[in-house]
């Protein structure tokens, strides 16, 4: 039952274009008990099928910039195997702080996005 509500929540949260795949890491190793490194690569195949669902969807509401997308991709295949061949090589607990540090980056740009925009909607209700 863990794993259903596990990939369904990453599910959700990747087809809302938020990074499903970070929730998936967190929940295979706090929930299930997962190493890191398999953690990680079990996500890259989650990734494989909900990113294409994604794609189709968003092509369909011609949200995506394709000679951007195009670049993007290249660019991240790249990306992809350097991360790769660094990841399999660092050691596990090096790999979580990583990892945390990572989460704990996008959570202080969120809340310092959230911040600016209630300070700008603010200062616009109050001329």
């Amino acid at each position: 039952m863990v794993e259903i509500l596990t990939g369904l929540v990453s599910g959700i949260v990747s087809g809302t274009g938020m990074g499903g795949g970070t929730i998936l890491i967190f929940l295979l190793t706090i929930m299930m008990g997962m190493e890191q490194h398999i953690a990680q690569a079990t996500n890259l195949i989650f990734f494989i099928p909900t990113s294409i669902v994604a794609i189709i969807v968003n092509l369909k509401n011609k949200n995506i910039d394709i000679p951007l997308a195009i670049i993007i991709s290249v660019f991240g295949v790249l990306g992809a195997i350097i991360g790769a061949n660094i990841s399999i090589n660092i050691d596990v607990g090096i790999l979580r702080k990583c990892f945390g540090i990572f989460l704990a980056i996008i959570a202080i740009n969120e809340i310092y996005s959230i911040i600016k925009k209630y300070k700008k909607s603010n200062n616009i209700n109050n001329k």
